[in-house]
């Protein structure tokens, strides 16, 4: 896209090199705190009030608070997120990865403070794994380290499930998801919108081809003088034109005159 082009060539200094393996560490690291603290992530969570009494770490801390504080569950999540997020800043470069992912930070903040609720980084981590599928719609994942799964069938699989959350969640929880996922429709709607006009003028032109292609033949290029058949009528038929011009077919054909 144009802009981002232009921001890129003004702002490009402002990319994050690594960003993925800087939201890992700090993951990380949060995870043992909260093993040792508990109740630790508390004084990190994206909560409006106590960010307006001047608590603005917050306002980022919030984003490496891990889901669950299983180590299985813990280890799978961090790995994950270090692949995806790689990919995806490998895919759009590190200025635009950093662009993408604090956008959806700004769009959870907005959100959580116009509905005064504290907002998890679950949705904006999610909109990293739709930016890589996007990227990289074939590759491969192992389920249970076993069965084999297309990235692009699982992203699929995970939006009918947000969009089934967003028809009969809650009020905030359809803000969280339409806030977190701003990113992705400012980095990708464009072309999303673009590829759907093309393949919709692809179908159109294919239909009238189709059509042109069904009315040339509905019209016979063959037929007898005599009988009126066709090669649509008769395709066993074969046709002669005769000296006198007319088309016959073999039943029909003059005899030549016979030799003097």
């Amino acid at each position: 896209m144009a802009w981002l082009d232009k921001m890129e060539r003004r702002f490009g200094f402002l990319g994050i090199p690594g960003l993925p393996r800087i939201l890992v560490g700090f993951a990380a690291l949060v995870f043992g705190l909260s093993w040792a603290l508990p109740g630790f992530t508390s004084v990190l969570l994206l909560d409006p009030e106590k960010i307006r009494h001047g608590e603005i770490w917050r306002l980022v801390t919030y984003i490496f608070i891990p889901q669950s504080l299983s180590p299985i569950w813990v280890i799978f999540a961090l790995w994950f997120l270090w692949w995806v997020g790689e990919g995806t800043e490998r895919a759009m470069g590190a200025f635009r990865f950093t662009l993408y992912f604090v956008a959806g930070m700004i769009g959870t903040t907005i959100a959580a403070f116009f509905f005064g609720a504290n907002f998890s980084n679950a949705m904006l981590i999610s909109s990293i794994f739709f930016a890589f599928a996007r990227f990289y719609p074939e590759e491969l994942i192992y389920i249970l380290f076993i069965l084999p799964v297309r990235i692009k069938w699982l992203a699929w699989i995970y939006g009918a499930l947000l969009i089934y959350g967003f028809f009969t969640g809650s009020n905030s929880y359809r803000a969280a998801l339409i806030a977190a996922f701003a990113n992705y429709l400012i980095f990708f709607g464009p072309d999303i919108i673009h590829a759907a006009r093309h393949r919709r003028g692809v179908s159109e032109r294919r239909q009238r081809f189709d059509k042109d292609v069904r009315d040339v033949t509905s019209e016979p290029l063959h037929k007898c003088a005599v009988c009126g058949r066709t090669e649509l009528t008769g395709p066993d038929l074969e046709f002669r034109v005769a000296r006198d011009g007319e088309e016959y077919c073999l039943e029909h054909l003059p005899k030549p005159p016979a030799a003097v």
